[in-house]
């Protein structure tokens, strides 16, 4: 077979030095064309992470005992003999920039995954990389540098759960200045002044929400195929809204990088909240930065939250399982009762009128008065695959239940309003349960009546406590969003604050970091990532939602939601990569084609994979990841 010269860079003779040429065959291989580059350099070094990179076709030439003929390389190729292992700079939840050794030549799914082993966060599936949002930067500030931690030293390391030495793990304890960048990972930061919040970008509206998704790397192609080089910079952030096995003991920088991400959505107004909401995010983050301050990592308080949190925790996942409580669970609870009811339309007040309510399944039956229930109903309304949201002043005493229920031509709004805070949180609970499917006889209702019950105390002001006026070391305006300071002065807000903060100082740290994202996950638009896109037959954008269990189709002109699509109805879905457009077709003959106008139809057709493999997640007791089962519903026609 004729021999013929192929030219290959190598990045390790330097950025001037002309490319080597060596005399090849088609039939040689990878791994011979690597050789034999090495042996033309004469240099004496470790090239094990070094591989072959094709730069007209954008791709690694990873397969070494494939022929040069088989990977189609000829004379004119430019190969590139680089590393795979290059420094990237890595933007966290809380503000920290670290400088670490990432593959670039793997897929970024994979890449994530040896990011998080680094930094000693479990269940890397639910972060990814995308790229950043520019700052507003003032002309003054042209020279102000931000400060990078350098951890490109730190090995790479293959165990999962890596060993903890002092309560951090081993790569981190090496010195004193590894051990201070640890700290920061995962012991929360002071709280920002207003002119970094005044920075960084807000989103307005859900437009502008948007354009942050259209960002995310894909998952199945490397760093270098997506234009990623030496030396940029990526934020990691948590993708994917559902925390599989939180265990404050292995998961500090986990649950600490969490409870940041979960804090600049609501200081930047990414989820929106009401007033007393927003004063009780205000007083867990005052509470949790105190902690802070005097939290050392691995400290003997560490455990006294470990075994608050996993109480808490157990309350959460599983709810006090009692013997009074098996025997109330074996009847099915009961819920009868005079409500309000409100249908809004356009040009008209708010006029409530009282009917007697029964709730059964999964619906909500009404009757002009308790003598009538008996008899035919009203209206039955089937709450499955609705949207429930709370409309609350706990002030002006006002317990609403907003409910969007599924009619064939669309969404009908609907508002109940409650007497008091026991009935709300029973109704509520039930509302939330049937929207899932589920039953007033799932183990779960009595759990979730408790945390309504206990969110709305917190909100409570407690006039018997004696609540301090004034605090020197509160600053509120870095505790609530911009909105809030335009609204009220700072004298108007510690107070309330402080107020607000009577009802969690008792929390130990990790207490108190659960209960703020157990607060975050019950916002109505929580976990909601926004896509600009046309439906089939449409003439006019819309915007799609994708949350952890269902897809929901937002009118732009009035922002409300049209529709609602669940996962578990849903029985196949797949892409046109021809015209860019996602079909997928739901139980009952129901088929919804989109195409996106922004962001590339990859990101949402890896958006609904992904969130469909985390729900298979609770069937693999192991701790290792079915990677192959990931690219196979997220990859599309890259992994076929």
């Amino acid at each position: 077979m004729a021999a013929w010269d192929l030219s290959v860079t190598v990045e390790d003779l330097g950025p001037d030095a002309p490319p080597i040429k060596i005399s090849v065959t088609s039939d040689l291989h990878i791994g011979g064309v690597i050789l034999k580059v090495v042996e033309k350099t004469g240099m004496q070094q470790d090239w094990s992470d070094h591989a072959l990179w094709w730069e007209q076709k954008q791709q690694w030439l990873l397969r070494t005992s494939w022929t040069l003929d088989k990977c189609g390389v000829h004379a004119d190729a430019r190969l590139i003999f680089s590393t795979q292992h290059k420094p990237l700079r890595l933007g966290l939840p809380n503000g920290v920039i670290l400088r670490l050794r990432a593959c670039f030549s793997s897929p970024v799914f994979r890449t994530v995954q040896g990011i998080c082993r680094v930094l000693n966060i479990r269940h890397p599936e639910e972060l990814s990389l995308l790229r950043p949002v520019e700052e507003k930067k003032k002309k003054k500030d042209k020279n102000s540098a931000e400060d990078e931690y350098d951890l490109t030293n730190v090995p790479l390391t293959s165990v999962s759960v890596p060993a903890l030495y002092d309560g951090m793990p081993a790569h981190f304890a090496d010195s004193p200045k590894t051990e201070a960048v640890y700290r920061m990972l995962s012991v929360s930061q002071p709280s920002p002044s207003p002119e970094s919040i005044a920075k960084l970008y807000r989103p307005a509206s859900k437009v502008d929400k948007t354009h942050i998704h259209t960002r995310w790397l894909d998952s199945s192609r490397s760093l270098m195929q997506q234009g990623i080089q030496e030396n940029d910079k990526l934020w990691l952030r948590f993708k994917y809204y559902t925390f599989h096995d939180v265990e404050p003991k292995y998961d500090a920088v986990r649950l600490t990088q969490l409870y940041e991400q979960a804090r600049w959505a609501i200081l930047l107004e990414d989820n929106d909240c009401t007033e007393e909401e927003m004063m009780l995010f205000g007083a867990l983050q005052y509470h949790i930065g105190k902690l802070s301050l005097s939290q050392e990592v691995g400290s003997c308080q560490g455990m006294e939250d470990l075994e608050s949190a996993l109480k808490s925790l157990e309350v959460k996942m599983v709810g006090e399982n009692n013997s009074t409580d098996v025997l109330e669970n074996m009847t099915a609870p009961e819920l009868n009762d005079y409500l309000k009811l409100f249908r809004p339309r356009r040009l008209t007040l708010r006029d409530y009128k009282q009917y007697w309510f029964k709730f059964q399944d999964t619906s909500i039956f009404y009757y002009k008065s308790k003598e009538d229930s008996y008899g035919e109903p009203i209206q039955q309304m089937n709450l499955k695959g609705g949207e429930v949201t709370p409309d609350v002043n706990i002030a002006g005493q006002k317990f609403c239940i907003r409910l969007l229920i599924p009619v064939p031509e669309g969404m009908n709004e609907v508002y109940l309003r409650c007497e008091n805070e026991k009935q709300y949180s029973e109704w509520m609970a039930a509302c939330k349960l049937a929207s899932k499917g589920l039953t007033l006889l799932d183990s779960s209702y009595r759990t979730e009546v408790k945390n309504i019950q206990m969110f709305l105390s917190m909100q409570r002001s407690n006039s018997s406590a004696s609540t301090p006026q004034t605090d020197e070391s509160i600053n509120t305006q870095s505790l609530v969003s911009p909105r809030y300071n335009k609204k009220y002065k700072v004298k108007q807000l510690t107070p309330r604050i402080l107020e607000a903060y009577q009802n969690v100082a008792q929390l130990s740290l990790t207490a108190a970091i659960l209960k703020f994202l157990q607060i975050w996950q019950t916002l109505p638009d929580f976990g909601i990532s926004y896509f600009m896109v046309r439906f089939k037959g449409s003439r006019k954008d819309e915007v799609l939602g994708i949350a952890n269990n269902r897809l929901i189709r937002i009118d732009l002109g009035v922002g409300d939601v049209v529709k609602t699509w669940r996962y578990n109805n849903m029985r196949q879905w797949n892409v046109n990569w021809d015209i860019r457009q996602v079909a997928i077709e739901f139980d009952g003959n129901i088929n919804i084609a989109f195409s996106c106008t922004t962001a590339d139809c990859k990101i949402v057709h890896e958006y609904i994979g992904g969130y469909i493999f985390m729900s298979t997640r609770l069937r693999e007791p192991s701790d290792t990841l079915n990677e192959e089962l990931f690219h196979k519903l997220t990859g599309g026609h890259d992994a076929l």
